[in-house]
């Protein structure tokens, strides 16, 4: 009905007739969800997703207008820890969202994202950037990821401590 404009039973009977062909010809595996939901650390990342959205905002816009030097840009690689594409994509997504950053590629085998990032001066900002894309995922595993997905994350957590 949002393709031809008009609220009409016709237009209704026509969209779900394109429905039916498109996901009839364009089939996609169905995606497996955990069915596993945590609601507080889901409150979490929806609060921290928020205030990472400020945040981000508010860095961009000082970047934009701070005229004593320019903003450095990198391209950065992160391997992530989970083996989960929809996580995977849940924390592309995120990332991309979040102002000063954006995914450019995700290598899905090796399960590294490729992200554009905005505020870069040097090695240590690199690595801010990787931690913070890490800890999305995180939040992200926790409130939605399955229990074998949890384990995964604190061994790869505990493996990076060591």
């Amino acid at each position: 009905m949002l393709l031809w404009g008009q609220f009409t039973v016709l237009a209704f009977v026509t969209g779900v007739i394109a429905a039916i062909v498109v996901t009839t010809v364009f089939y996609l595996p169905v995606v497996e969800l955990s069915g596993r939901l945590n609601p507080w650390y889901a409150l979490v990342f929806v609060a921290t997703f928020l205030a990472g959205l400020v945040r981000g905002s508010l860095t961009v816009a000082w970047q934009v207008l701070d005229l004593r030097r320019q903003p450095g840009a990198a391209v950065i690689g992160v391997q992530l820890h989970t083996d989960d594409d929809l996580l995977m994509a849940h924390t592309a997504i995120t990332c991309s969202l979040i102002p000063g950053s954006l995914v450019l590629d995700a290598d899905r085998d090796r399960r590294i994202l490729y992200l554009h990032v905005i505020g870069v001066r040097n090695e240590k900002d690199i690595e801010a950037h990787r931690r913070e894309t890490l800890t999305w995922e995180a939040r992200l595993t926790r409130a939605f990821g399955s229990r074998e997905q949890l384990q995964r994350l604190r061994r790869a957590q505990k493996a990076e401590v060591s």
